[in-house]
This record gives structure tokens, sequence and C-alpha cells, in this order.
């Protein structure tokens, strides 16, 4: 299995099982679009498909024997309009992927290189005449890496226009992940500095250049907004996972997939496989993460486990989902709980806006990969699109735990919270409201204190979420009896205890005890236990959980 294998040629010449999407030129060439932009989620096959292209275009001297990389697979039959185009133009193939600077000047470096690398692997072109002799001096100053700014924002139009002139023949431009150092930008504080310097340097490359771009590819996680970047581009044609076209083109389909296990071996555990990595659904296909497949099989023990995220860097989807509102924390438990939410999907994204409006923070997990989508209804007023989302599978499932975990860990240690919900589950209330306490006390920022209640409680239902399950269900703020509860806990094994929780914070003038008195003459008022006793459990504990201030306590009923 070729685990980490993103070069084409070194995909079809090794040995390795290879799923045949050599179609996906087809449909590049065919595309009327000069410019295309194709955004899809992290180790998805993007640059492996660029690569791909590099190799059917490439008509560098010495580049022949890339036809023979095509022989048997799927674009031969792609007819001759499309075959007449392998072999028969320059190539600018740029990957910013690996370009994840915690600082612009190390991201502006790393930048600089990649660019050298590519002018090195045309530095043929400095020995002819074609160039004039400012021209091979401009070359030299990439090379050298001496150019100021402004020389490395026009590189890759002058790129264009010296292997045009060259060949005599349109260049095609392939540029793969060009939101990576924009979105380490946007997380480490340098965001202004690398939207500036992208903008000018594609738009450059990729703006006003009929007489020399034959075809310009551009692939990345997000379709960062128009205004924010291609400001200077004439209508390039997107193509998000929302999209119908390229729907099969990046990642595997079930029927690939079903052929892999069969292939391997494995067919017995296609159901396990499905439960962890299936889900994503690009245009109206459903999609399986191609890392995760290609990774369970190369594994001699084909486990099923987290692949994907260890390959991401949570700390945006980390930092987003710790700015929301009590609105958010209660969405996240309805999608933790593998349940869905209906949103406003908006796949143009402006990065620097996601921080403020929660809106754009769905299209953001979406398009991360984060969330699956079904689409609903066209607003007809504001021309909003409406989809049903939801987590995708298990294993993204896990990158939402370990975000929780990872706040729970700063805010009190693991063993005490066993603790907690070791006393809770056995009905020692005392003891459970101490280590409750301390939690309340130390609970700062990611779910907020205890000024603001709500927040915590947020955050201990999602713990409880995570540290009960599979023994227990747990639900809130749903209706039972004559109102809605706050938290209801329901052991799976009826004989076991069961919790109906009330939160309260104190009013003014208000004390503790009167508003445990409230707190517990809610519960019993509105028959709570309702569910409970729908479900055959008779025994369980009524518990209101009341703030003032930093203070709180916990009583039974």
């Amino acid at each position: 299995m070729p685990v980490g294998v993103s070069d084409f040629k070194d995909m079809v010449t090794g040995g390795y099982c290879y799923i045949d999407k050599t179609l996906f030129i087809k449909e590049v060439v065919e595309k009327g679009d000069k410019i295309l932009l194709i955004p899809r989620p992290r180790r998805f096959g993007k640059t492996l498909n660029l690569s791909m292209l590099k190799y059917f275009y490439d008509c560098r001297p010495g580049e022949e024997e890339n036809k023979t990389l095509f022989d048997s697979l799927g674009i031969q039959s792609a007819g001759r309009a499309v075959l007449d185009k392998m072999g028969k133009y320059p190539v600018i193939f740029l990957s910013f992927r690996s370009i994840k600077e915690l600082d612009w000047e190390s991201c502006i470096s790393k930048i600089k290189q990649l660019l050298q690398k590519e002018y090195l692997r045309h530095k043929y072109l400095t020995d002819g005449s074609v160039l004039e002799v400012v021209e091979k001096d401009y070359f030299k100053k990439i090379l050298n890496l001496e150019g100021d700014k402004g020389d490395y924002e026009n590189s890759l139009e002058n790129l264009l226009i010296f292997l045009t002139r060259h060949y005599g023949e349109r260049t095609v431009i392939l540029i793969d992940e060009y939101d990576a150092p924009i979105h380490a930008g946007f997380t480490n504080g340098y965001y202004d500095e690398v939207v500036n310097f992208m903008r000018n340097f594609l738009c450059g490359g990729l703006k006003d250049t009929d007489p020399y771009l034959e075809k310009g590819v551009l692939t990345g996680i997000m379709r960062i907004a128009k205004e924010s970047i291609f400001s200077g581009l004439n209508n390039p044609g997107v193509y998000t996972l929302l999209s119908e076209e390229f729907d099969d083109k990046f990642g595997f389909t079930e029927t690939e997939v079903e052929a892999l296990l069969e292939d391997f071996q494995v067919m017995d555990r296609y159901d396990e496989v499905q439960k962890w990595y299936n889900g994503y659904r690009f245009g109206g296909r459903v999609i399986y993460n191609p890392w995760s497949i290609v990774s369970f099989l190369a594994g001699k023990a084909k486990e099923c486990k987290p692949y994907w995220i260890n390959t991401s860097d949570n700390q945006v989807i980390e930092s987003l989902l710790s700015r929301g509102g009590t609105e958010l924390k209660r969405e996240l438990e309805q999608l933790i709980r593998g349940e869905s939410i209906e949103k406003a999907v908006d796949d143009n994204i402006i990065l620097k806006h996601v921080t403020t409006r929660e809106d754009l923070l769905w299209g953001f997990l979406l398009m991360g990969g984060y969330l699956k989508q079904i689409p609903v209804m066209r607003d007809a007023v504001s021309g909003k699109m409406y989809y049903t989302l939801s987590i995708p599978n298990m294993e993204v499932k896990t990158v939402y735990v370990q975000i929780i975990e990872h706040y729970f860990a700063s805010k009190i240690e693991n063993s005490k919270l066993e603790m907690m919900l070791k006393a809770l589950l056995e009905g020692e209330i005392d003891v459970f409201e101490e280590i409750f306490s301390e939690y309340v006390m130390t609970a700062m920022s990611f779910f907020d204190t205890a000024s603001e209640p709500e927040k915590v409680y947020h955050a201990f239902v999602m713990g409880l979420l995570l540290w009960l399950s599979p023994a227990y269900e747990v639900k809130s703020n749903r209706e039972s009896g004559y109102g809605r509860y706050d938290i209801m806990i329901f052991p799976r094994d009826a004989g076991k205890l069961g919790f109906i929780i009330e939160f309260k914070k104190t009013r003014k003038k208000e004390t503790l005890e009167t508003a445990v008195k409230s707190a517990l003459e809610q519960i019993e008022n509105k028959k709570y236990e309702t569910e409970l006793l729908e479900r055959g459990i008779t025994n369980y504990k009524k518990l209101a959980v009341v703030f003032s201030g930093k203070e709180v306590t916990v009583k039974e009923g």
C-alpha cells in the first residue's frame, strides 16, 4: 500500500496498489474554465492528482517516457482530443503543503526556497537567447535567493512568460495546497502579510494571461474568498466538495473500497471500516478517506483506529470552538451525540471573519473534513443554501473528543475526573460535590468561568458524553413531562442508577438554599422523570446544581 506516496510516477512504477483516477485529467481538459480551484480536505489525494497532471502535460526534453506511465490506465479511453495534449505543454508545479511556519519571516523564506527550486528545474532557460540580459539577471536573483519581495511576487508571472516564449506553447500552472501558508498565517498571527503576498503572487501569474496560460489548476482545503485572495482573477471555476464535478476523483468511492477489501481478503471487516472511515459526501457521492483506508490495509493488524487526525493540525479547530458561545456548545453536544444540525453553509471563506461569525464556522468545518452534509433547501429570500450537518464517522469524532479531553486535562486531573464521575454514578453526592466544586473554581477559558454557569454546564455535559459512553446515554435540554430538563443520564442497563440534573444560578438576594429548593421543585413539578420511567428506569436521583459566583452546591431531592 502506498502510504505517504504522492508522486504519480513513483506510484505507477513502484509496484504500489493504485486506484485509477486518471480520468481526472479528462475532466480538467474538457472543463471550459481557464483556471480551476478544487478544494478538498487534507489527505484526499490532491497532491497525487496534481502530480499526475504534471506528468501528463510536461513537454520538457527527456520527459517523453512519461507517456508510458499512462499505458493501460483509464485515460486511454478519453479520446484523441484529450490524448493529443499529452506531453505538449511546459508546466509550472508548486506545492505549498509543507509551508506551515510560525512567523512571517520563516514563511517567506520557505516560499523563496520553493520558488528557487522550481526556477532551478527550468534553469536551461538561461542558456539560450530566449531571455534578455535583464531577464537572465532577474532569473539569477531568484536562483540565488537575492530577490526582493516584489521580485518573488512577480516570479510566477515571469516564469510563465519565459516558458511560453521558449516552447512556443502556452504553459500549465499547477499549484498544490495554495492555502497552507494562509492557514499558518491565520493561526500564528501573520495573516495579513501572507494574504497580501499570495494575492499578488497568484494574480500576477493567473490574471490576464490568456496568451501564455493553457490551464491553471489549484488545490487547497478552503475556497478562500475572492475578495481576499483572487480579487484580480476573472471568474475561476471553483469546485468545492459541494459541487457535483470531480465528485469521484478525490478519495475512494464505495465501489473502490469494496474492491480493495476484497483484494486484501478482509471483506468481513466492511461494516467496521464503513463505521470508521465512511460518511464524507462530495457532491452527491459517498466517499471514504483514502489516507485512512490505505493506512488500515497497510498495517499487519488491520486495526481500525484514527489515522487521518494524526496528519492534521487541529489547533485552528480547537481555537474556533473555544471562542464560540452557548449556542455553539449546545450544537457541538448534539454532533457528539451522533445527531445532526441544520445550518446555512457558505463555502466562500474569509478566514479572519471565521473568529467573529459563527455562521462561517460551519463552512470551515465542512470544507476541512470535520463534518458531512446533506442539502436541505435554498432560502428564496437570502439565497443561502441550508444543509443537514453531522460528524462523518468514528475517526472524525475522535477529533472532537480530543479537543474536549484537552480542555478537561487542563482543568482537572484525569484521576479526579474519574473519581467525580464514579462518585456520581454510585450516588455519593457529597464526594461528587467536592470535586465538582474544585472543577468550577479552575474552569477558565475554553468554556469560561463559573460567572457564566451555562458554559460550565455545557463543558460538564460534553465531559459526561465523553466519559460515560457507551454504558450511559446523556441528553441535555430535552422535553420530558411538562418542561425541558437540563441533563438526563440514562443507564443502558435499566437496573442501574439514572439521574436528572438541574442547573441554576442564584438571583439577586437569593440564597443557595432557596435556589436549591427551587431547582428541586422544578424537577418535581415538571415531571422530568417521565422519560426515565418510559425506559423502565425506576431507580434515579434528582440533583440540583446551584451556582452563586464561584461557589457551587449540589443537593439531592
